[in-house]
């Protein structure tokens, strides 16, 4: 607590001598910086133990098939739908010679003039072959990692086909480059949450690529004479694994599938590690009862093996609970030799038993042979003799279209039906419509909050109140009062995305405003100042409460929203038999959210001033870097409204915007 609190006032340039922080707590509480998480926990778990209850209900053949379709379907939906399947357009740009294998480099367009690039590993022998995707993990190097051509080559080797492709972001397939043309950033999860916020904007999902990209290179394999389309697996570590559960759950093709290192429970996950990349949450999924254990249900009885490893972080007691759920479902459906789980001693990657064990299942299922095998010494090659472009980057290519490019034309797609929509829609429908999108409720429905206060501070020419405001939502907002000496009738509610000591330093905005003799009151939005969980990451905000909220189905914009309208009720009511005037400021990412409850509450408000705002979702779409954004994304906005519907909503006497500070 002294050390956050330290970094808050340095921050915020205040005096060193001035305690500004309202929360206090027992040593048996938990500190403020986890209340947030906490409280998004607890709806989890709720939502966890209702889909248990579900799953317990599963006793027959068509309680099963049902609840499968149901998910599939909703899974679907979920990820924003599918484009449509035009030609692959695929070549095979050179070959390599392995021992008992030959390589092929590959390119294909996953959608028009979007390329991937692949290797496949063929063997020697009678053809058609079977043949096993190899999605990668989170390596820079994509289909040229180690682990991932060792796979290729232990198949390859014992008869099946292997197909190794990049997935966007890695490898050849890079959406951010500098301009000499190599990537941007070192982590690959940094590109799949950047491609994630414009993405989000128009309904869809960084998984929606992914998983299409997973779907074309089987529509791939399929086409090739020497490949057995009815024989195909699927594989992958880590982000790979994420990749082999999802589209083991969604496509049917897919007759043999070994997810590796993903596997576990939401449960453990949420309470170990928490939420991870952008692709490997989607949204609203544990409200609409889609657990981790339920990508494997999809689809028994086919056969399915969990590989884990005993010291991954990914949870290994979720991962055999995980597995004990599909036995069970497996068994009542006659097959419960079918799932099975492999755990290696080690850390998170491809442990040798891994790979030994994922390849005997394979050769089970899709060659018909259950035998101990050996794989011995597997050399691999290095990554600059596995390109498939001659740049090395497929954004090298003519015509190319990055993930940044396709999430533009669906917007430019939406912005024509969002037009349509508001000139035909009155104002209280499109607000609505607004109100559901984000998920706010109606002043009506949120009850006034509770304020506790939490002490003073004295400043030159007038005072500071600590209090803290208790609302429904379990998670209390601190906020200080700046009074003057004679303040007038009028009262600031001041937002800023640091926190309620974001510019109330000495000589700062909001001590500007009281010497002008008005009220200011300030307060940390959830997850903000006291109850921020830590320094927020410069390119993604709070993205661990972001994330967790959306796999619930709500927008930490809309959270902030409600907590900025019980801001406004509180400074409109307190103390006062008549609603005094509330004037709203907002400030960086919190002046979306005021720029929300001034448009969702225009009674509350009688003027709305935004500072170093936004300016439109959609400029946003396009942007390779929105730096920042992610928290203030909300999961299609964009197929109803824009920010600028909601300045047009306010109207010009009401609204003023500053840009510059």
């Amino acid at each position: 607590m002294q050390l956050a609190l330290f970094l808050a006032v340095s921050l915020c340039a205040a005096p060193a001598e001035e305690d500004l922080n309202c929360l206090t707590t027992k040593a048996s509480e938990p500190a403020p910086s986890t209340i947030f998480y906490s409280s998004l926990q607890q709806q989890a778990y709720a939502a966890l133990d209702r889909r248990q209850a579900a799953y317990e209900g599963l006793k027959t053949e068509e309680q099963i098939k049902a609840y499968q379709e149901r998910l599939q379907n909703a899974f679907a939906e979920q990820l924003g739908g599918f484009p449509e399947r035009t030609p692959l357009n695929s070549r095979v740009v050179g070959k390599l010679p392995g021992d008992g294998y030959q390589i092929e480099k590959i390119i294909f367009e996953s959608q028009p003039r979007h390329h991937v690039t692949a290797t496949l590993y063929l063997p020697s022998g009678q053809q058609p072959f079977p043949a096993v995707l190899v999605s990668s993990g989170h390596s820079r190097p994509g289909k040229s990692a180690d682990y991932n051509q060792r796979f290729g080559i232990a198949l390859a080797k014992n008869g099946i086909a292997a197909l190794c492709y990049d997935p966007i972001g890695q490898g050849e397939r890079s959406q951010i480059l500098t301009p000499d043309g190599k990537p941007q950033f070192t982590s690959t999860t940094s590109e799949h949450f950047l491609i994630g916020v414009g993405s989000i904007l128009v309904g869809g999902n960084t998984a929606r690529y992914r998983i299409w990209d997973g779907m074309r290179a089987i529509d791939y394999l399929a086409s090739r004479p020497d490949i057995d389309a009815q024989r195909i697996g699927f594989t992958g570590c880590s982000g790979g694994g994420t990749l082999t559960s999802y589209i083991m759950a969604l496509d049917d093709r897919v007759a043999c599938a070994a997810p590796s290192c993903y596997l576990t429970t939401f449960r453990r996950l949420i309470e170990t590690i928490g939420p991870q990349d952008a692709e490997q949450n989607i949204f609203g999924q544990l409200a609409i009862g889609l657990d981790q254990p339920d990508y494997v249900l999809m689809r028994a009885p086919k056969p399915t093996l969990i590989s884990s490893t005993t010291g991954d972080f990914f949870d290994i007691r979720g991962t055999w609970d995980n597995y004990r759920q599909a036995k069970r479902i497996f068994g009542r459906l006659g097959y419960a030799e079918r799932v099975d789980l492999v755990e290696a001693e080690g850390g998170h990657g491809v442990q040798p038993g891994n790979l030994l064990g994922i390849t005997r299942w394979m050769r089970r299922w899709l060659l018909g042979k259950d035998d101990a095998i050996a794989l011995g010494s597997l050399e691999t090659l290095p990554e600059s003799k596995l390109l498939c472009t001659e740049a090395g980057q497929v954004l090298s290519l003519p015509g190319e279209r990055s993930v940044f490019e396709l999430n533009g034309e669906i917007e430019d797609r939406l912005a024509g039906e969002r037009r349509a929509f508001w000139d035909k829609a009155s104002a209280n429908d499109a607000l609505d419509r607004v109100r559901t999108t984000v998920g706010v409720r109606k002043l009506a429905d949120i009850p006034d909050p509770r304020m506790v206060e939490a002490g003073r501070v004295d400043r030159d020419g007038y005072h500071i109140d600590k209090f803290v405001l208790q609302t429904d939502s379990g998670v209390p907002l601190p906020g200080l009062t700046y009074h003057p000496a004679q303040p007038k009738s009028g009262a600031y509610l001041y937002l800023h995305e640091n926190g309620k000591t974001g510019d109330g330093q000495p000589g700062g905005p909001i001590e500007k405003l009281v010497k002008d003799g008005y009220v200011v009151v300030a307060i940390d939005l959830r997850g903000t100042g006291e109850t921020a969980s830590g320094k927020p990451d410069p390119l993604l905000g709070d993205w661990k409460n972001f994330y967790l909220a959306y796999l619930l189905g709500q927008s930490l914009l809309g959270l902030h929203t409600e907590d900025a309208i019980c801001g406004g009720q509180f400074v409109s009511h307190y103390k006062t038999k008549t609603p005094r005037k509330v004037h709203l400021v907002g400030v960086g990412r919190a002046a979306i959210v005021a720029l929300h409850a001034a448009a969702l509450e225009p009674d509350l408000f009688a003027s709305v001033t935004l500072k170093r705002t936004l300016d439109s979702w959609s400029s946003v779409v396009r942007r390779p870097v929105p730096a920042g954004l992610l928290t203030s994304a909300v999961h299609g906005a964009l197929r109803t409204y824009d920010l600028p519907d909601l300045v047009r909503s306010i109207g010009p006497s009401k609204l003023k915007t500053e840009r510059d500070e």
